[in-house]
């Protein structure tokens, strides 16, 4: 299971798109080594429709390379980078295997967590009920548009935290002041750690989200820096920068 816990500190979540590159579990160790408290790893998939322009590509990069999700749980399996793993996909991925199968394979790969942004709450149960039968911990997602008392189920729902995403659009979208709006009121309504996602690019907008939330997650930007290029040594970098910013600056979240 994720061990994500209101800690006194803004958690600080990166992303990576699984088998970007031929080394991409290096950024892993990277991440977890510059502060990361738990790491995101994106299962590509052909259709991503929460997904903006950068994570496409990077979808698109791995599975022209033949990255499957076999393939990334067996690059995963038995690395211990000391943070949790936590695995972002869609449901047909999930329902190619069906549930039970693919939550159980990612435990046996060291995955302790599962997002699947296209499963609403009031259809989750099965896929709850499988991933806690695995000891996977499922984060379901909440939009600024969400009503209160929606939001109040996905907070009981969810587990390991809950997700917020700032703006209606897809990932790497500008980031929207109605996401720490979102925030606060999810913090209300559960003991769960609130992460915030979506358009979190630079010091300034972590910092930022970070008052509202228990935390950020980063995704769109990391991932353009390694679409250019950028070696898991730089992007460790980066990561610092963001933990140094946050760590620096951003408020302490309220036990």
């Amino acid at each position: 299971m994720t061990t994500l816990l209101r800690t006194g500190r803004p958690l600080l979540v990166p992303y990576v798109t699984g088998g970007i590159r031929p080394d991409w579990t290096d950024y892993l160790h990277e991440y977890a080594r510059n502060g990361a408290d738990a790491i995101e790893i994106g299962l590509p998939f052909s259709d991503p429709i929460l997904d903006g322009p950068t994570i496409q590509e990077a979808s698109d990069t791995a599975l022209r390379r033949g990255v499957t999700v076999r393939s990334i749980l067996d690059d995963v399996t038995g690395i211990d980078v000391g943070v949790p793993l936590i695995a972002m996909t869609y449901y047909n991925l999930v329902a190619h295997r069906d549930a039970a199968t693919f939550c159980r394979d990612l435990a046996a790969a060291g995955i302790g967590g599962l997002i699947v942004p296209d499963v609403p709450v009031d259809e989750s149960a099965g896929l709850a009920a499988a991933a806690a039968a695995a000891g996977i911990d499922l984060t379901l997602l909440a939009a600024p548009t969400t009503p209160s008392g929606r939001l109040a189920e996905i907070a009981a729902a969810s587990r390991g935290f809950v997700y917020a995403v700032s703006t209606m659009g897809t990932t790497g979208s500008a980031f929207a002041a109605s996401g720490g709006r979102l925030a606060a009121e999810l913090r209300t309504l559960t003991e769960l750690p609130v992460l915030l996602a979506f358009g979190i690019a630079s010091h300034p907008e972590a910092v930022t989200a970070a008052q509202s939330a228990d935390g950020v997650v980063i995704g769109a930007a990391l991932m353009r820096r390694i679409l250019d290029g950028g070696t898991p040594a730089e992007l460790g970098a980066v990561l610092a920068g963001f933990r140094r910013a946050l760590d620096e600056d951003g408020p302490d979240c309220v036990p």
